[in-house]
């Protein structure tokens, strides 16, 4: 876990023998619903891009709103995702032709973003997310979300 995306350096990755990240947009790289994106995230997707690490975005968004943000950051990505189902995130490994294991899941939601990547192979990061904006149902997972990450946290002392 870290708190912001922008925490992931190309130095940490190589580290970790990351070559590549797949991004979830709304609350990752965006605030959610947001057309606007904060300049140190700009600034982090064009050091990604001149570290030659893989970036591809999945989101559970709507095609047209992915689509935006694809041609904004220059990276390829896909909408309507149905994450944490492992299909979109195996289109993504293959797409960016590298091994699970040298790809890192970057999300907001544990039941989307971290259970997708860990089903499709990949090791994953949650960051906290960029704004308390979200969906109904979000805003159900999230306090799910947070008494599992407490268990979690207990029980790792």
């Amino acid at each position: 876990m870290v708190r912001h995306v922008t925490e992931l350096s190309p130095d940490f990755l190589q580290e970790w023998d990351i070559k590549g990240l797949i991004l979830d947009l709304d609350n990752t790289l965006v605030p959610y619903k947001s057309n606007e994106t904060a300049p140190e995230i700009q600034d982090w997707v064009k050091c990604m891009h001149a570290s030659d690490v893989k970036l591809y975005m999945v989101s559970n968004a709507m095609h047209d709103r992915v689509d935006y943000w694809v041609r904004e950051f220059l990276f390829p990505g896909v909408g309507l995702a149905a994450k944490p189902l492992p299909k979109f995130f195996r289109r993504a490994l293959k797409a960016l032709g590298l091994p699970p294991e040298q790809v890192a899941m970057v999300g907001d939601q544990l039941f989307t973003d971290v259970l997708g990547g860990n089903l499709a192979g990949m090791r994953t990061v949650m960051v906290s997310p960029l704004s308390d904006n979200a969906l109904p149902h979000t805003k159900v997972t999230r306090k799910l979300e947070r008494l599992v990450l407490h268990f979690l946290k207990e029980n790792a002392r």
